[in-house]
């Protein structure tokens, strides 16, 4: 039996094409000239890597230019892990160049990088031609996380890494001219799989949740493990120790946003999954044919609030909404302020909540739905446009929503079916 993380439409792609002058419906805005690039897993041909999220990463590229989509094109990222066959675990440690570079893309000091949180960077052309690692000058030394956060008033670009061998958790910060300036240890007791993280004006926020190391397990070295416990870090930007607050278990992949209120307290949405729907969902992905796994394919998470008080040592824990959704997404230049619109990915859907007054809008896609990313057109915040690939049975399109009512601008008919995948990104030009 194919396991399911090689079928349907997590199923790779077997080569790597380019197509030009491609198809419109509607008309594209004059102003989105630049690339829309994602990321995610697929396998090279006859490749089984045992779960959905260890695949070779390939990054699919979009041209839009003068309301024209002028080239698409993917491409693996040839990391040395896939031109190598170069080990990730060696007799002298670990080669962090040796990964997948699989999860996302972004573009930091005018260079481009694909990301995965167990390695280093690989940075990539605007061709998507590989380049190489980078361990900017040799000052990083752990891996980096696939959700770095852009301070959006001094552009420095805030991250961390973390590992199964001590030190767990390590906090960094790149200059916004891309010279990494600061690394300091997070203190955590073991190694959790913390994927994402926030930050606020003036505070790192950290997600220690029980999904611990297990070396027992094949594909992903990671599982629940309830006993651990769940809690939020608060480190200060500035420096100092960090303080965590007890929350119920859960786990975390993706954090909408957070910020201070005006009364000091610090604000957190986020895709919660409970126990249950996180083991659903991580045994669905990683493929199980155990029957008793089997049995457990349900789960999603849904949206969530945290709020924080410093000075009393509290939390408040709240659901905003109970349809499952994921990949929640902001205007970038909003982070760790208080933002009021969230898009997420529903069933076949866009989601966009007004976290102001609890509203939710829903626009119904008829396929399997990427990540809408936002590209804002003014400085009004839910003015501009969502990007999201969409995907049924054979056929793929760049779809273009408006991000204030989701109503359809226009969609690029792509010329093969794009696989499901992970975060992608917007490049102005």
């Amino acid at each position: 039996m194919m396991p399911s993380y090689l079928s349907g439409n997590l199923a790779p792609v077997p080569d790597e094409i380019d197509a030009h002058d491609l198809p419109v419906d509607g008309k594209l805005p004059d102003e989105l000239t630049g690339r829309y690039f994602r990321n995610g897993p697929n396998p090279k041909p006859g490749d089984d890597p045992g779960h959905w999220f260890v695949g070779d990463g390939m990054l699919h590229g979009i041209r839009l230019r003068d309301g024209r989509a002028e080239w698409y094109r993917n491409r693996w990222v040839k990391t040395r892990k896939f031109t190598d066959n170069a080990k990730f675990i060696t007799d002298t440690g670990l080669d962090l160049s040796a990964v997948t570079a699989n999860t996302s893309v972004i573009r930091h000091s005018e260079r481009i990088f694909a990301l995965v949180e167990n390695g280093l960077p690989y940075e990539m052309t605007p061709e998507l031609a590989t380049v190489g690692p980078c361990d900017f000058g040799g000052r990083l030394t752990t891996a980096m996380t696939a959700h770095p956060k852009q301070d959006p008033v001094t552009g420095e670009l805030h991250f961390f890494g973390y590992g199964f061998m001590p030190p767990f958790l390590t906090y960094h910060r790149l200059s916004k001219a891309g010279e990494l300036v600061e690394s300091r240890e997070i203190e955590v007791p073991a190694s959790t799989m913390m994927h994402d993280f926030a930050v606020t004006e003036h505070h790192l926020l950290w997600l220690d949740l029980p999904v611990v190391f297990d070396l027992n397990r094949p594909g992903m070295p990671y599982d629940w493990e309830e006993s651990y416990g769940a809690r939020i870090g608060v480190t200060p930007r500035a420096g100092g120790p960090t303080r965590w607050f007890e929350v119920d278990p859960c786990y975390v992949f993706h954090v909408g946003n957070a910020w201070e209120d005006e009364q000091g307290r610090i604000v957190l949405n986020a895709a919660r999954y409970s126990g249950e729907s996180f083991a659903g969902t991580w045994r669905r992905i990683g493929g199980s044919n155990d029957p008793a796994r089997q049995a457990a394919r349900q789960g999603g998470a849904s949206l969530h609030r945290w709020t924080l008080d410093p000075r009393t040592g509290t939390v408040t824990e709240e659901p905003l909404d109970d349809r499952t959704i994921e990949f929640p997404t902001y205007r970038d230049d909003l982070c760790g302020t208080a933002s009021r619109y969230l898009y997420t990915v529903g069933k076949e859907s866009v989601v966009k909540y007004d976290q102001r007054t609890g509203e939710a809008q829903v626009r119904q896609t008829g396929g399997d739905t990427g990540e809408a990313v936002f590209v804002p057109a003014s400085d009004a915040e839910d003015d501009g446009w969502l990007l999201s690939i969409v995907t049924s049975g054979e056929t793929s399109e760049l779809l273009v929503l408006h991000a204030a009512d989701l109503s359809r601008v226009a969609s690029v008919r792509l010329p093969r079916r794009v696989p499901a995948g992970f975060h992608g990104t917007w490049l102005e030009d």
